[in-house]
């Protein structure tokens, strides 16, 4: 099997992910038809047995006290949906703070919904604006976690780094000692700052960053729910599948938090929950589009094993990345080699092979030379890999490029929340 080279990269991504999609939610549908198939049953059997045996102690057959029965059954199931009875007020303030939070944040529980014409007006207008300022609070906050945990990683790197060369230079120092020609070719960057070490361009792995945020969600949630479970009156196991469900905001409603008439400490536990739910949302709305980085590897992967022709079913051989003291190294000596190398590279027509440096696509950490074709025209794509090799080198943006330095060209994909995380990583 293979796949024609008529589709785009993009596109062919797009109906993998279809298809893939599509695959997932049959086998889901299957999977949940087994598992809550059979209590739905039972409890629809239960019902009609309480039913029927209330009707044959207490009521004749044929009688109004049906009739007044079923509206009575009716009327009880209606107030129980809205909350009128056995539960706190849901328009008071405090309840009606909760679902403009449900609103904003795209949870949408279900359990308090507008009753009148003129309230869900409001709710459409109301929630165009609130849903519009809400993704984006999550993409900004994505774009600054996924930052800070960057530069945590970056620390962590240069950390190990200086201390690996550390060795390094002591155990040349004491193979060559007293050769002072050896000592000046030594590494000269274990006093500069961080910011000089030639990693400007270093970019933390995608999977190091997903394990953290995975780290942080379930820290968040474990706290949440034993802050849950006892005043709700809800298992452990119970609170945490609330956490799951709120802090994706998928929101079923089957469990809603701050319902019940009287809570100890009623007003520091909103204050509890509502610092839960925005950091849980906020850490999995980030630990999604993460994800959504490493199923897109995935889906690269496969559409490379598909493509047709280059060695058949087998993926081209990525390069190997530089070792990290070599990076750092040659980062720091090549501004003074750039005119030997560009002399190089303008006698021998093509560019030196013996590096093979991280480019700035933009992309993936491991994926990054499978996203070349199909996204651009031959005279661009040779430009554009013309100019980010000239801006590794240090020589910065040719003078014959019609675009700015500071400004970053538009690749396809390159807007939201994917587009955010692709470019920390």
């Amino acid at each position: 099997m293979c796949m024609c080279g008529g589709l785009a990269e993009d596109n062919a991504r797009f109906v993998l992910l279809a298809g893939v999609l599509a695959a997932y939610m049959l086998a889901g549908a299957a999977l949940f038809q087994r598992l809550e198939a059979d209590l739905e049953v039972r409890q629809a059997a239960e019902f009609w047995r309480v039913y029927h045996n209330f009707r044959k102690q207490h009521l004749q057959p044929g009688s109004e006290a049906v009739h007044r029965l079923h509206e009575l059954l009716s009327a009880y199931g209606n107030a129980s949906s809205a909350g009128i009875i056995n539960k706190r007020r849901r328009w008071d303030f405090p309840g009606s703070f909760h679902f403009v939070g449900t609103i904003v944040s795209t949870i949408g529980y279900g359990s308090t919904a507008p009753q009148t014409t003129a309230g869900r007006v409001a709710v459409v207008l109301y929630g165009f604006l609130g849903c519009s300022g809400g993704i984006l609070f999550f993409n900004l906050f994505l774009e600054r976690i996924i930052t800070f945990l960057a530069w945590v990683l970056r620390s962590i790197h240069l950390r190990r780094l200086k201390k690996r060369l550390r060795k390094t230079t002591l155990a040349s120092r004491r193979i060559s000692r007293g050769s002072t020609r050896a000592r000046a070719s030594l590494p000269d960057i274990l006093d500069d700052d961080d910011d000089d070490v030639g990693l400007e361009h270093w970019k933390p792995s995608v999977y190091w960053v997903m394990l953290y945020l995975s780290l942080a969600s379930c820290g968040i949630a474990c706290c949440a729910a034993a802050v849950y479970a006892p005043l709700e009156g809800w298992s452990y196991f119970e609170a945490l599948y609330f956490c799951f469900v709120s802090f994706a905001t998928i929101g079923f409603g089957d469990f809603v938090t701050t319902q019940q008439p009287n809570y100890p400490l009623v007003h520091w536990y909103r204050l509890a929950n509502f610092f839960f739910l925005v950091t849980g949302c906020c850490c999995i709305y980030s630990l999604l589009n993460v994800t959504s980085i490493v199923i897109k590897q995935g889906l690269n992967w496969v559409i490379e094993r598909l493509r047709c022709g280059g060695g058949g079913m087998a993926a081209p051989r990525l390069p190997r990345r530089r070792s990290s003291v070599s990076a750092v190294y040659c980062a720091r000596r090549r501004p003074t080699k750039i005119g030997a190398r560009d002399s190089m590279h303008s006698s021998a027509g093509e560019p030196d092979s013996s590096e093979t440096p991280r480019r700035l696509s933009g992309e993936l950490i491991s994926m990054k030379d499978f996203f070349s074709a199909n996204k651009v025209s031959l005279a661009v794509m040779q430009k554009t890999l013309y100019e980010t090799a000239q801006m590794q080198r240090g020589g910065g943006t040719p003078s014959n490029s019609t675009t700015p330095h500071h400004q970053p060209a538009f690749k396809p994909g390159a807007v939201g929340p994917l587009a955010i995380a692709s470019e920390k990583f």
